[in-house]
């Protein structure tokens, strides 16, 4: 799911849409209107779920899509290799996800981990 606001609204650690992928915004800059034109804004975003930087320049009037991200809670059911098999804790749904290297060692079998969900895309979100 996503929902359209203007480029002016948007603030940094928020999330937008950039080429269909959603993004961390990590900063905004804005120029001052000339003579002829309107104000523009710079923004220099980071995948969420593929950890790519991108930018994108237009007019602070412009509208910009934002994703509904959500952060949720599963219990792991089981792990096999690199997958863990989880519940979601809001719907009791089981579904696999692919476990970064990054989090081998503190996923374990039994516990509650974080996870954000966007644009039916998934990551562990392990602070």
């Amino acid at each position: 799911m996503k929902i359209q606001v203007e480029v002016k609204e948007l603030k940094e650690g928020k999330y937008a849409i950039v080429d269909d992928e959603p993004c961390v915004i990590k900063s905004i800059s804005k120029s001052k209107p000339g003579k002829h034109g309107s104000a523009k804004a710079r923004i220099d975003v980071i995948g969420l779920f593929d950890n790519q930087k991108r930018s994108i320049v237009g007019p602070v009037s412009d509208k910009i899509y934002v994703p509904v991200v959500e952060r949720k809670n599963a219990q792991v059911l089981s792990i096999s290799g690199d997958i863990a098999q989880l519940m979601d804790m809001g719907d009791f749904s089981t579904f696999e996800m692919k476990i970064p290297d990054e989090y081998k060692e503190r996923i374990k079998e039994g516990e509650e981990v974080s996870f954000l969900t966007a644009m039916g895309k998934m990551k562990f979100d392990l602070r």
